[in-house]
């Protein structure tokens, strides 16, 4: 299908915008057991910032300790602070993404995918999943086995935030995008994990073409097994969003429902970005900032919703204040990219898109 709207361009720079603002948004809570939906409404109560239309607002005091300490990189990251986008995993394995398709292609395994990863990305910055993986990459193992062996973190939301590009590169070809997603999925990530990275490719693929938000998160579902515990939470939000249920009370209902499954988990997160995406409604602030306000892996999740939301609108139509502090600019730990322009990124994902 042939992507409905605005130019293609326009939309995978929306997409690229979108992931990056979103990721800057919630990066200053990311702390999940900390940042709770409760504490970080009562933060922005407390700073007169709800609704909440830009970036959070710095802090009354210093940012430390207390109830309201934020992560070390708040001073670049909050309103009025920003001087381009913080290096950030979830931004990093976007390129690497786009630098994979570059160096192998479309056809690229997953031993490639590992390959890069020691050729490009420094260990200190991986976490959870992709640290086990990459060490058991520096044994001398092979996948799916780096994903197995030693590997608590399997069905977390690390192989999700390494979606993105496949999605961008796929416009209207959800199961392609799917596919390729699975194939990097599996070097570190199992079950839901890699669920979680198929359904969130499909999904921002499905944003070229889908007339809605809804019928976007309809067609990604087609991707992954309906029996799934994500797809079954994904579809356990929507019925609860057609009900009328206000946001807040369906948040409530899930977290309820994945309790136990901890802060990082690919389900309880897909839960939340599920609901900001749905009650943000097209709308890129408030899917952006719904998405943040729900709480759990923050700036993972206000990414990855940045991103449909950037695609779905296209990069003209994201507002300002998101944008122009970016200053078109990206700070990474893949080696070579830092200091990437923005703009760069996008035409060299487009290249890709219409080969």
């Amino acid at each position: 299908m042939t992507p409905v709207g605005t130019d293609i361009a326009d939309r995978v720079l929306g997409g690229w915008l979108g992931r990056i603002a979103g990721n800057m948004l919630g990066k200053p809570v990311e702390q999940g057991d900390h940042w709770t939906r409760d504490r970080i409404d009562r933060y922005l109560r407390q700073a007169s910032a709800l609704p909440l239309t830009d970036y959070l607002p710095g802090p009354a005091d210093d940012g430390e300790g207390g109830e309201f300490e934020l992560r070390p990189e708040w001073r670049d990251c909050v309103r009025g602070r920003i001087h381009g986008s913080c290096r950030d995993d979830d931004v990093d394995y976007a390129i690497l993404g786009l630098d994979l398709l570059e160096t192998h292609g479309f056809s690229f395994s997953t031993e490639q995918v590992g390959d890069l990863w020691l050729t490009r990305l420094p260990y200190l910055q991986t976490f959870t999943a992709e640290r086990v993986a990459y060490r058991n990459l520096a044994r001398g193992l092979k996948p799916p086995v780096t994903a197995t062996y030693e590997n608590p973190y399997q069905e977390w939301i690390g192989a999700l935030i390494r979606a993105d590009v496949y999605g961008w590169t796929c416009p209207g070809l959800p199961r392609r995008a799917a596919a390729l997603a699975r194939r990097d999925a599996v070097l570190s990530h199992s079950g839901n994990g890699v669920y979680g990275a198929m359904w969130a490719a499909a999904l921002i693929s499905a944003a070229f073409t889908a007339p809605s938000v809804r019928d976007a998160l309809d067609t990604a579902l087609d991707v992954i097994p309906a029996s799934s515990r994500l797809s079954r939470t994904v579809r356990r939000v929507i019925a609860l969003h057609e009900t009328g249920m206000a946001w807040e009370d369906t948040l409530t209902t899930l977290s309820e429902e994945t309790a136990g499954m901890g802060w990082i988990h690919t389900v309880p997160n897909a839960a939340v970005l599920t609901a900001g995406l749905l009650y943000g409604d097209g709308d890129f602030t408030r899917t952006i900032t719904l998405t943040v306000r729900g709480g759990l892996d923050t700036d993972s999740n206000g990414a990855t919703a940045g991103s449909v939301a950037g695609v779905l609108c296209g990069a003209e139509a994201i507002p300002p204040q998101w944008k122009d502090p970016l200053e078109n600019t990206v700070r990474s730990a893949v080696f070579g990219f830092d200091g990437v322009r923005i703009s760069e990124l996008a035409s060299r994902t487009v290249a890709l898109a219409k080969a």
